[in-house]
């Protein structure tokens, strides 16, 4: 069974007969800050995973809701209960491509944009952000960070605490990844 499952995953890596350059981790790093006069709030999700294939130029990014952790428990409770409704909506995600061409064999810095869907809290929107890509020692990292508007993902904040919740949320995602 093993030799059958590592046939079909050094398959899936070919692509018209060359081996893709597909770079993968599921250590990344997403991060949203919220201000406002009243509070401040930052999460951060340490089990981002992302897949980048630099034959197609395409980035997938994926996250569980309920793995960012928030500096008060309540927070993080009303978080997932309240606003993302994580049992409902389980992840976020992002799948797109890049708009330049990198070599993953070559040491560079890399200022693309990124555009695709990104799914948020059940709504799927186009979103195209400025990233930087970076190829160092064999490895992939990206980095963007971009504004979501709670607003366009139907996120309804109570108006109890929208003076504490920003209507614009600021993310931030890091990761290195490595060949797969």
């Amino acid at each position: 069974m093993k030799k059958i499952i590592a046939a079909a995953v050094l398959l899936s890596t070919c692509s018209y007969g060359a081996f893709a350059q597909k770079y993968f981790t599921n250590k990344g790093v997403t991060t949203f800050f919220s201000s406002t006069p009243v509070e401040d709030i930052k999460a951060t999700n340490k089990q981002t995973s992302a897949l980048i294939n630099t034959n197609e130029n395409s980035l997938v990014c994926v996250m569980e809701n309920t793995k960012f952790v928030f500096p008060k428990s309540l927070m993080q409770e009303h978080f997932n209960e309240n606003y993302m409704e994580s049992d409902k909506y389980p992840k976020s995600s992002f799948t797109g491509t890049y708009n330049k061409k990198i070599d993953p064999n070559v040491d560079g810095d890399y200022n693309v944009t990124v555009s695709g869907k990104l799914s948020i809290h059940g709504t799927l929107k186009d979103v195209s952000v400025p990233a930087t890509i970076k190829v160092r020692n064999g490895q992939i990292t990206g980095h963007a960070v971009f504004k979501v508007k709670t607003k366009d993902y139907n996120i309804k904040i109570p108006t109890i605490v929208v003076s504490k919740i920003a209507e614009e949320i600021q993310v931030t995602i890091d990761f290195t990844a490595s060949k797969m």
